[in-house]
Parts: structure tokens; sequence; C-alpha cells
């Protein structure tokens, strides 16, 4: 400790500095004087080591500002004696681009100044003279330079190789500098292009090419060369000449060591392409120089580690009479913050001690418990007997060790269930002085647990109600984990039924099984995450020993002990089944109907059409017959006249059988079927009412159509509906007979990223109103007083059946409505094609595993 000094008289110990630190000393502790004692020396030599530091650190940085400003200096004077280098050859080219534009000079000529330049200047490798075609007029190159310098005379130049400086000065007018050019750094070269003008237009340019070797050998002033390392660089940070330092991998022992003295700096004219960087040569590493403050920093770390030692060992006195109050309380500590209650009893079951915890529970207080025996407070008056024989067999050691339930009872009276732990008490000598009991309030776990068994068993209630088999079973096993009720009702308890149903609906993955025949989880140690986090996957079957189609859904999901489990639920769809079925039957019917319509609605016309081959057979007969009567006839006239008639009856055929097969009710048949064949046929059937209402058809199919996969009787049907209905309008718009048209255009596209054909039918009618395009699909809705409105509803069921899409829009002429265009489209790659083609590789499959 520290002495006090010696006190002055006690007027001037107030007015005094040393009598206001006389006053503070003493109203501190012994504790903080010994500490304050201790700490103050090491706070003396810290401070004293620190001013050390910041003084040598701020010599050291000043004195390297002072370096890096001398190698800037010198960098700026190397770089302006570059500049004024390139400068004077810059004019040397201008002047020599002048007499080429004043044609003072021929290339003969050119040459021969070339050629001097170049002996005068080394860094100089080849000057050129291009026209503006980059076509080399003529040209000299060093016997030094490079093979990619000598350019021919007539060869032309690519803009790559001038790295697009022709084009740049052409434009500009003005010299311009490329960036350093070649593969090779250390054979790049600088390329100087000034620009020749012939009455004001663009004629070429006097190409000049440097050596970057040859501008740092005789371009560097030699002082900078023997001070630094100096370098030329390019924008991507290439040595192009010269050769700068090497990092260093010395251990760096001061923290400004690792700077560098080095400054980089553009060399004008050319720009940031060439770039001349210079690093100061460090003959040493400042190992002696830093030697003082590392003895300084030594002695005073040797004068610390003395004062922590006497610190540490003034610390151990006030931390050994402390010790034994600081485990006491924290052991208190621990016992007061236990939320089990503890109870301890002597060998003859009197209490001996509570912590708080069990006071808490109890709500009675240690000193009413300490002491007591047997009845004790918390006991229930109608549990005495019971935990009067618990408490004889826990002092003779007969308790469980798993502990026992029992119900407590609080002071106010309230009751709440506890499970205890007993265990002996044992002294530090080994002996047994009694028993310590541990009890923990169970109430809210116990009625959690009452609360999950209800929710279990109305979950399970849900599940038997349910009118859909579910059932759960490992992978690869007819073990089955759990069946409701309607699965029992249709399988039975055991596992074929969910193995039928999975394998049916075809979701099993299948695993080779253990020869050796342990039972264990053929999956065990594969990575299943996949499988438990997919969605669940469909299926509708049919199962013949219950007579009942069956949607079934299954999903992968990890069972309670960690096997991988599939769930299958099974829905009965047999009804929804049945009315889709009969809903086909419906929409077959309705087809065949609107087809019988539409033949009807078109009898008249077919009618007159049948009646001119019959007309016309009928007069080729009476003519024959008269004039076989008179002689008349020759042979040849015979054969002619029965021709004629032989192709009117075969015409007459023809029509009768487009009309019986397009009239014939049949099942959707998708087949191959041609684009041009279909429309024709359409075309034959259409065109005899479009005639009738003298309405002209215009229509166009484009060549090397591919084939599509559809019903091709459907599809002449929406092409006929579409027909008549264009022919309808026009007769109802009351167009002239020159305005009475359609035009049927059937083409390829491309929409929704998949190659189609579309058809469409333009009119010449007054189109659909707005108010009713919205409309016109629907069923039993028409635009027209005698009509039934079930054909565009039936063209558009037709065209979707096919995975195609219909569309309705009017042709405007400025805002008149001069007619209407309905299309639909068909897709060349159908699903169809797909079903067709995965129903035939699936029939393939099961005549293959029936084979094996």
């Amino acid at each position: 400790m520290i002495p006090a000094p010696d006190s002055p008289p006690p007027h001037q110990e107030s007015s005094t500095p040393l009598g206001w630190w006389r006053r503070w000393w003493r109203r501190l502790p012994p504790s903080r004087q010994d500490r304050f004692a201790t700490l103050a020396p090491l706070l003396s030599v810290l401070l004293f080591l620190s001013a050390i530091v910041v003084a040598i650190t701020y010599l050291r940085y000043e004195e390297l500002d002072r370096e890096q400003e001398t190698v800037t200096r010198d960098v700026e004077y190397a770089q302006q004696r570059l500049r004024l280098r390139l400068l004077e050859r810059q004019e040397q080219l201008m002047r020599l681009a002048r007499e080429v534009d004043n044609k003072e000079i021929n290339t003969e000529e050119f040459e021969f100044q070339a050629e001097t330049l170049i002996s005068q200047f080394p860094e100089l490798q080849a000057i050129t003279w291009i026209d503006g075609h980059r076509t080399v007029q003529a040209s000299y190159a060093s016997p030094s330079a490079p093979a990619a310098s000598n350019h021919p005379q007539s060869s032309l130049l690519s803009s790559a190789d001038m790295d697009g400086s022709f084009e740049l000065a052409r434009d500009l007018r003005q010299p311009v500098y490329s960036r350093p050019i070649g593969e090779e750094p250390r054979l790049a070269s600088l390329i100087l292009q000034v620009p020749l003008t012939e009455q004001g237009r663009f004629a070429g340019t006097v190409m000049g090419e440097y050596s970057v070797d040859g501008l740092m050998r005789f371009g560097m002033p030699p002082e900078v060369m023997s001070r630094y390392a100096v370098a030329l660089m390019d924008d991507r940070g290439r040595v192009l000449a010269g050769n700068l330092q090497s990092p260093s991998t010395v251990l760096r022992l001061l923290p400004w060591s690792a700077q560098p003295m080095e400054h980089e700096v553009p060399v004008s004219p050319v720009g940031n392409g060439l770039i001349l960087k210079a690093q100061g040569y460090r003959t040493s590493q400042d190992i002696v120089g830093s030697g003082f403050i590392w003895v300084i920093g030594a002695l005073s770390a040797l004068t610390v580690w003395m004062l922590l030692g006497t610190w540490r060992h003034t610390r151990r006195r006030v931390q050994a009479q402390q010790a034994l109050m600081a485990e006491t309380n924290f052991r208190r500590a621990m016992e007061n913050s236990m939320l089990t209650g503890m109870r301890a009893l002597d060998m003859q079951g009197r209490i001996t001690y509570v912590n708080p915890a069990f006071c808490s529970m109890t709500g009675w207080t240690e000193s009413e418990l300490v002491g007591r025996t047997a009845p004790f407070p918390y006991w229930p008056q109608d549990d005495h007997d019971q935990l009067a024989a618990r408490l004889e067999d826990e002092l003779s050691g007969r308790s469980t060790p798993g502990g026992f339930e029992v119900r407590v009872q609080r002071r106010d009276g309230s009751i709440f269930d506890a499970r205890m732990y007993v265990s002996p008490l044992i002294d530090p000598n080994g002996h047994q002085t009694g028993w310590m009991t541990s009890m923990t309030d169970i109430t809210e776990p116990k009625r959690i647990r009452e609360e999950l068994s209800a929710s279990y068993e109305r979950f399970t209630t849900v599940l038997e109600s349910l009118d859909a088999a579910v059932s759960v079973a490992p992978l690869g096993s007819d073990e089955m984990l759990f069946a409701n009720k309607m699965y029992r009702l249709w399988f039975g308890t055991r596992g074929q039924g969910h193995r039928q149903l999975v394998d049916r609906a075809g979701n099993q993955p299948t695993t080779a099984s253990p020869d050796n025949g342990d039972a264990v989880d053929a999956f065990a140690g594969m990575p299943t995450d996949a499988l438990t986090d997919a969605g669940a996957e469909n299926a509708e079957v049919f199962v013949e020993d219950l007579d009942r189609w069956l949607e079934v859904r299954t999903r992968y999901l990890t069972w309670v002990d960690g096997r991988l489990a599939q769930m299958v639920i099974a829905s009965d769809i047999t009804p929804r089944r049945n009315a889709e079925e009969q809903a086909a039957r419906q929409a077959e019917r309705a087809q065949t109907a609107s087809r019988l319509i539409t033949m009807g609605e078109m009898a008249s016309s077919v009618a007159h059409e049948l009646n001119q081959p019959l007309t016309a057979i009928s007069n080729y007969c009476h003519g024959m017959i008269s004039r076989l009567k008179e002689q008349r006839i020759t042979e040849e006239d015979m054969l002619a006249a029965l021709e004629k008639t032989a192709r009117q009856a075969q015409r007459a055929g023809q029509i009768i059988q487009r009309i019986r097969a397009f009239v014939k009710r049949s099942e959707p048949n998708p087949m191959p079927s041609d684009v041009a064949q279909m429309v024709s046929n359409a075309i034959e059937l259409a065109d005899i009412e479009l005639r009738r209402q003298q309405v002209r058809l215009s229509p166009y199919v484009a060549a090397r159509l591919p084939s599509l996969m559809v019903d091709p009787i459907l599809i002449e049907q929406v092409l006929i509906n579409l027909l008549k209905n264009a022919g309808e309008a026009i007769l109802q718009a009351g167009r002239a007979p020159g305005e009475r048209y359609i035009e049927l255009r059937v083409g390829p596209r491309r929409i929704e990223e998949q190659q189609v054909v579309e058809f469409s039918v333009r009119d010449s009618g007054r189109g659909v109103p707005a108010e009713m395009i919205e409309r016109i699909y629907e069923a039993f809705y028409s635009t027209k007083s005698e009509g039934m409105g079930i054909g565009l509803k039936l063209c558009r069921s037709i065209v979707e059946s096919h995975h195609g899409r219909m569309q309705v829009q009017n042709i405007y002429n400025g805002e008149e409505v001069v007619g209407c265009c309905f299309s639909f489209w068909i897709p060349v790659q159908s699903r169809l094609v797909a079903e067709s083609g995965r129903a035939a590789s699936a029939a393939s499959l099961t005549d293959n595993e029936r084979a094996r």
C-alpha cells in the first residue's frame, strides 16, 4: 500500500492540492487502496510505453510521407519526359502527313522519309501510309521490328489489327493513340493514327507503330531508372516493359514496413491504356531502426508482468476470504431457484429440511414443517391410511425407483397431483442419515395427457366415420399400421387390399429384399425426404371384387417408429363415373342430332343437287333411245354418252355417301387425318346450300400441312356449321350478290409455344352484336329466330375435346361492322397422340410381363 504523505498543518490541508489528495485517500476503503496502489505503477508504465510508441510511429509515418512525395514527383517527371518524346514523334508524323495531304511526296519518297525517322528514333518500329479503304499505299518497318509490323504494299488491314484507332481517327479527324496491342506483353506495340484529308474528306492515315519496350529504354530518365523499379503497364495490369518488385514474404516487424513506396500515372497523350508505375527499392527490413522500440516494449512488458503478479497475489487474499460465503450463497440460491420440492426425513420419519419450492407447493412455511412427524399437514384427510403405508415403505427402503403418484393438499384446502421420488441421504462418511424426497407437480402434464387421449379418441372416431377407406402400411410389407372402418368393410383386416390399391395406382417404389431374411426396413438409411415432401398422387381404378370405381390417393409419410410408410385413401366414385359416361353418351347424341338438323335444313338444297345428275342421266338415256330408234348414233357417240351417264351417276353416289358418312352415328375415333381432305369433304356438303343462297366461297388451304390426330367427321361437322352459319348471316344481312362471299383459310400457326393448324371462316354479314359475343356459346341461346342454340355450343365442345380453342371476332371498316370471323385451332402434337402412345406403351409392357 502506498503510504500517505506527511500531514500538513490543518490550515493548509484544505487549500492545497496535496490536502485534497489526502482527504480523497482517506475516504477510500482498504481494498480500494490496495488495488489502487497496485494499479498506479501499472498505469504509469503503460502510459510511458504508449507515449514512446506514438512518438516513434508519428516520426516514421512522417518519413514515409516524404519518401512517397519523392516517388510521386519523380514519376511525374518521368511521365513528362515520355510525353514530350511522344509529342515530338507525333509532330514528325504530322509533318509527314501534311506532305502526303499536299501531294508533295510519292510512295518512294514516303518510304525514304519513314526510314530516316525510324533510324533517328529507335522507339519507332514502322510507319505506314493507309488510304481510306485501309489499303497500304507505302510502308517501312525497322529490321528489328516483329513480323506483324511488316505491311506489304496494297495489303488490306483489318480493324482488329489497329484496335479501332483507324475508325476513331476517321471520326475525330485528329491524331489518335491506340491501346497497347499484342498477345505477348513484352512485344506489345503502340499505334498512332494521324488522319489524312483530301479536299475536306477523309483520305486515310499515317500510322506509326511504337515499341513500348523502346519507349521504356530510350524515353525514361536514367536517374529515375537507377532509383526505382519502373514499368509500363496496360489497363489490365500487365507489365509491358520494365520490371516491378515481387511482393516480399519477409516477416513484417512493424506496421509501416508493409506500406509500399510506389506511384502510378497514365502516360499522356496515350491515356489510361498506358500506365507508368514506379516502386522504390527497399534495401533493408529496418530491423536495427526498430530494435529500440522492441527493447523498450520488452522491458515495459516485464514490468507489467511483475506488477500483475503482485496484483494477482493481492486479489487471491481477498478471494480466499470470500470463497466460503460465495459457495454458501450459491448453494442457497440454487436450492431456492429449483422448481422441484425437496424434503429430507431422518431415520425416524421426522422432517429435517424443506426447500422454498416445497413450501410454495404446499403453502406451509419451513418453520411449520421442520420437526413434524406423520401425519403431515399436507396429507389429505381421506388419504391418511394410504400415505402412512407409503411412508412406512419409504422408511423401510421399499420405494419404487420410478417414483409414485400421490395427492397433496395445500394449506388453503385445494388438492393437486404430485409424483415423489425417494433416495437415501448419505453423509460424507458414507453413513445413511435419512431419506431425501423430491416432489413434482404433475397436475398440468396429467391434464395434457388426458386431453391428448381424448383428442386421439376424437380423431379415431372421425376416421372411422369417413365414407372413404384409409389405410397405412410400410413399404414392401403386408403389415397394416392403421385401417379405418370402411377399409375393414371392403378389404378386411389384412394388407392385401392396401397392396392391391397401390399396385393398381402405380405408385409403389420397389427395392430388393434382403437375402439374409432379417426383419429390417428395406428403405432404412435411404434419403426419403423427397418422398415425404412430395404431394399426394391420384389415380382412378376399378375393383372387380367390389364392382366399384375407386379414386385412390397415395402419400408417403414417416411413421412414428421412423419407418417409411404409405397412406392410401380410397373414395367411391362409381356414381360420378356413371354420370360422366351418361354425359358422354348425351354429348354424342347431341352431336348426331346436330348433324341431322344440319342435313334437315340442307335437305332441299341436297335434293336439288341430286336432281341435277339424275336429270342429266335421264336426258342422256332418252337421247340415246331416240337416236337408236332412228339409227342415227355411232358407236363412238354411244360410248361418250354412256361415259357421261356413268360420271353423273357416280357424282350422285358420292353426294349420298358424303351425307351418310356425315349423319352416321359413331363413337369418336381419333385418327391421323389429312387437313385438305377434311376441308374438301366439308366444302362439298356446304357448297350445295351456299350456291342456292348465291354466296361465293373462296377456300385457301396451305400446302404441306401436317396430319392431325382428330375425328375427321367431328371436324367436318364444325366446318359445315360455321360455313352454314356464315351463309345465313350474309343472307340475313341482305347483301348484294356481288358482296356475298365467304373466305375459308387453313394454315399453320404457333400459339402458346406449340405448333397448331388454324381454320378461319370470314363472312361479309353484319357480325355479332357486342352484347351477344359472350353468350353465343351458351346452350339454347341463338341470334336467329328459328335457331335452336346448340350449333356453336357443340362446335366449341368438339374443338376443346381435341385440345384446341375457338373464338369469334367482328371485322370493322372504320367504325362499321363489315363481317365476322369464326376461327379455331387444333394442336399438331395433340395430347391424344401422347395418350395413344402411352396406352400403346402400357399395352406392350403388359404383354411383355405376361410373356415373362
